[in-house]
Parts: structure tokens; sequence; C-alpha cells
């Protein structure tokens, strides 16, 4: 087993209250690991503690605890050397409107140490579709093209570790599936990527493993696939030809039920153990077997989405 290129333990946060309140956890106990070379995803609604996780890996905000390693060096005291490695794509802009792309990206390589170096900054605007508005004002360009600009600049220095904070938020879903392309080529070239963001099937598209975190602590870590198989259920739906007046004995241990006046069976299994399709292409051998016609199956997985709510909603109830 690889050694992870970030490691995380016990990281807490607390932002003190004005008067005499407690103040305000932002980070509880969190620890998280990151492999070299994957796209992790970090799910939460907002006031999560994303940004503020990302902050204190880039140096951006001080832990009130706990430990960030990263490349082997400890950030409190090797934070130089590890920053060097790491690059942010903020949620907001936050440069010169006036400044041109081109200037901007190189102004991005000096920030981090590394020689001006123009022919690596149009290879970078090019891959992100940018050369033609190098010599553009940020000003003049549109919401898409100024997060691209984002993404050049914190790829300026050529860090190895990338954090996308909401990386496709604002622009149209076009846009958003280029942006995804774009990340996917970076992952190509070996940049391990953390993500957040507030669509859950950008997770799904794209991310390997999946953290969902709410009120600064994280609820779980798993594998995209395995987290799907084991928290998932399938449900259908079997629009019968004639209604029935009770479950025959042949569907007897199936999780079904009788609705629509006895006209439609309907089916949610799984289990969070995965196979509900299989159940589900059993349920209809049983009914063929007993004589039952039906005239549709409508078959339907759970979505990340799905279990991301249904987690939340478990967290709440229990607080």
């Amino acid at each position: 087993m690889h050694e992870p290129i970030l490691s995380i333990r016990g990281l807490t946060k607390t932002y003190a209250a004005r008067g005499n309140g407690g103040g305000t956890r932002a980070l509880d106990a969190v620890d998280l690991d990151i492999r070299k070379g994957e796209i992790f995803a970090l799910l939460g609604p907002n006031g999560a503690g994303k940004t503020t996780l990302i902050g204190a890996v880039c140096g951006l905000v001080r832990p009130t605890g706990g430990t960030i390693t990263a490349f082997g060096h400890d950030l409190a005291r090797d934070w130089r050397q590890a920053r060097a490695r790491i690059g942010l794509v903020p949620q907001e802009l936050a440069t010169d409107m006036f400044e041109t792309v081109r200037d901007a990206v190189a102004y991005s390589q000096g920030l981090f140490g590394a020689p001006r170096d123009i022919a690596r900054v149009d290879e970078i605007l090019e891959s992100l579709s940018l050369h033609d508005k190098r010599n553009s004002q940020i000003r003049a360009l549109s919401g898409g093209m100024k997060r691209r600009v984002l993404i050049a600049k914190a790829l300026a220095h050529e860090p190895e570790l990338l954090f996308l904070d909401e990386p496709t938020a604002g622009v149209d879903v076009e846009l958003r599936k280029d942006m995804w392309q774009q990340i996917a080529r970076l992952k190509e070239r070996g940049v391990t990527i953390i993500l957040t963001t507030h669509y859950i099937e950008e997770a799904e598209e794209m991310a390997d493993r999946v953290g969902i975190i709410q009120r600064g602590r994280i609820l779980m870590v798993d594998e995209k696939r395995a987290m799907m198989e084991r928290l998932g259920t399938t449900e259908a739906v079997i629009d019968l030809a004639a209604p029935l007046a009770a479950l025959p004995p042949e569907l007897a241990g199936f999780p079904v039920g009788l609705a629509e006046g006895g006209t439609r069976l309907t089916y949610r299994g799984g289990n969070g153990q995965g196979g509900g399709r299989a159940e589900v292409a059993r349920l209809a051998q049983a009914l063929t077997r007993a004589g039952i016609a039906y005239v549709s199956l409508d078959i339907h997985d759970s979505s990340l989405e799905e279990i991301f709510v249904g987690l939340l909603g478990s967290e709440e109830e229990a607080a």
C-alpha cells in the first residue's frame, strides 16, 4: 500500500464567537487520507466544512488542532516545501480584472517561486482552450472562461495535488461537461485531484472515491462504486395484465407490495448489499412460473445523490 499523498489527522477548526459565545466548530476531528493519482470528491451541504478543510491544507486557514502531512511534510513546520506542490482553484475569482489572461497565469508561476516560462503558460492555455484569449483582459471573458483562467493559474507551477472548490459553479451544463473533460485530462497527467461540488452528478461521473462531510465531521469515505452498491437500493414497478387480490405464495420472500388496486407490484430491495437487479430478475421469473402476466417493468437504482440525501437525513434525525 502506497503512502497517502495527503494525510489529515484530528483536524479541528473553531472560529471564535463575538461576545461570550463558545464559537463555531467548522471542523471536528477530521481524519482523511488521499491517494496519489485519484479524484476524490468531498460532498456536503453549505456550511459543512468543505471550504474550511481546503483552506487548512492550502494555508488559508489556521487550524485549531490536528496535523496535516502532504508529500511527507508536516504543513505546520515545512509549509513552503509542501505548498509549492499544491494548487487551488477557489470558488471566487480573485485576480486583477484588467490583467491579460497570459499575464495572470504567468504571475502565478512567480508566486510559487517557479521561473517565468511563457512557453509553459501558452501550453496550459492551449490545453484549456484559452490560447486565443491570451491577450484579452479577464474582465472581457465569459463566466466559463474566467473559471478556466482560475484552473490555468492553479496549474501554472505544475502542482501534483490540485484542489477544485466548486469548479463548475455558475457555468452552464455544456461548459460543465467540458470542464469534466479537462479534469479527466489532468488525472491522466498524474495530478491528484480533490474537488468539492454541489452537483453530485459531477462526483458520480468523475470521482474514484467519495467523502461525505456534515457539521465539520466526515460521515463516510468509500470507493464510489462500493458506496453505491453497499448503500444503494433498487426499485422496480411492475404493471400487471390483470389485478391480483393478494400476493401469491410464489412471491413470498420478495420485498414486494401491491398497489393501484392490485394492478401494480412495487419492489424495493438490495438491502444495501447490491444485487437488487438480480433479485428483480428472479421476481420476474417467479411471476412467469405462477402464470401472472405483466405488461411493463420499470427498474431504477439509487443514484449517488439519493444515497447522499439519505445519509444526511439519517444524520439529522440522529442529531
